[in-house]
């Protein structure tokens, strides 16, 4: 029976049977460097085209593709090919990567609009380095509980709803200027959690 990944992302023809891109990703699991570009090599030119298409920035592609064998080499031991293809897995990072990529940019954008270039300093510094720590979300929901409650509702609105700083000073009914200090204060906190070595 086809998997999504089948569907979205086709095989071309006379190209390795799936358990040899299976057996890729279990060497990657491994530690094998080779077998991390022989999939790059196999992959990085749909990869690619993908994020460019999303975020119809080349430079911007070139960069999350990078990222996304970067995860490859991180993630290969949780792949599950029950849940699809190896291309459909690759594929369906790059795509979430991307998503990710463009909301972040878009909230910069409107951040700029509504408050001026000094708030979108400040807060685009703040969403880049969650943005990152996103990417790990079951250790940042585990960090969580270090943070007080008003910290938390206001990072669990700016940054797991997808809410700017002015948003979420709206929906919770404080003032901007309390909500950006709770954010700063709670990352602190992350941070020093997240950080190796930190507390768990």
């Amino acid at each position: 029976m086809a998997t999504l990944g089948d569907v979205l992302y086709p095989k071309p023809k006379n190209v390795a049977p799936e358990s040899e891109w299976v057996a890729l990703v279990r060497s990657i699991a491994a530690g094998d460097q080779a077998a991390l570009h022989a999939l790059y090599e196999r992959t990085h030119r749909v990869v690619f085209t993908l994020t460019m298409r999303i975020t119809r920035s080349r430079e911007t592609a070139e960069e999350l593709t990078l990222d996304v064998f970067h995860d490859v080499w991180r993630r290969a031991s949780r792949y599950d090919p029950r849940n699809g293809t190896v291309l459909g897995w690759v594929m369906n990072q790059a795509r979430s990567r991307a998503i990710d990529r463009v909301r972040f940019e878009n909230r910069k954008k409107r951040i700029d609009a509504g408050d001026g270039h000094t708030v979108l300093a400040l807060d685009a510094d703040d969403g880049a380095e969650l943005l990152e720590l996103k990417r790990d979300g079951e250790a940042v929901r585990k960090a969580l509980v270090v943070l007080t409650p008003a910290e938390r509702e206001v990072i669990e609105a700016a940054f797991f709803a997808d809410m700017t700083h002015a948003e979420v000073a709206t929906h919770l009914k404080q003032p901007l200027g309390t909500v950006k200090t709770r954010i700063r204060s709670g990352l602190q906190k992350l941070r020093q959690v997240l950080r190796p070595g930190g507390q768990s």
